[in-house]
């Protein structure tokens, strides 16, 4: 069983300055907590993202339930698109797009999807997923606005 999460949102920034922090480490963490949480075991935090590249991450939900080595393999890592194929133990499908697009008036049409597959428990984590990434672009929004103040 297949589900499809699919969130998105208008950015205030620069389609630029959105890829810019896609690229750091830190920008996952800061949108990301406290629905989840990645930490690398060799605590390493100047991670690059580059096609071809896998990392792995102790993950957590909600900060404290773990649910083992979550892995990214990216395989696109453009200005206008980034697609990972992800998965853990708990949810061993978990295939995340995000597509940026630059707006007329300088922000940035920023979308997530995720197909998840994980067998029965795919409606559980999609209701999940729903939640988190609805988290996560406002968390972005947040960061965005701190950054132009």
């Amino acid at each position: 069983m297949k589900m499809t999460v699919k969130k998105k949102s208008v950015f205030p920034a620069k389609q630029s300055n959105v890829f810019e922090l896609l690229q750091r480490f830190d920008t996952l963490a800061y949108i990301a907590k406290p629905y989840a949480t990645f930490k690398s075991p060799d605590e390493q935090t100047e991670l690059v993202w580059e096609v071809g590249r896998s990392f792995s991450f102790d993950f957590k939900i909600f900060s404290f339930i773990t649910l083992g080595v979550h892995v990214i393999n990216v395989k696109e890592f453009n200005s206008d698109n980034i697609y990972t194929n992800e998965g853990n133990p708990f949810c061993p499908m978990w295939n995340h797009r995000i597509i940026l697009k630059e707006t007329d008036d300088g922000k940035t049409e920023y979308t997530d999807e995720v197909e998840i597959g994980a067998g029965w428990k795919t409606p559980f984590i999609y209701l999940w997923a729903k939640a988190f990434y609805s988290h996560r672009q406002k968390k972005w929004i947040k960061l965005l606005n701190k950054q132009s103040e």
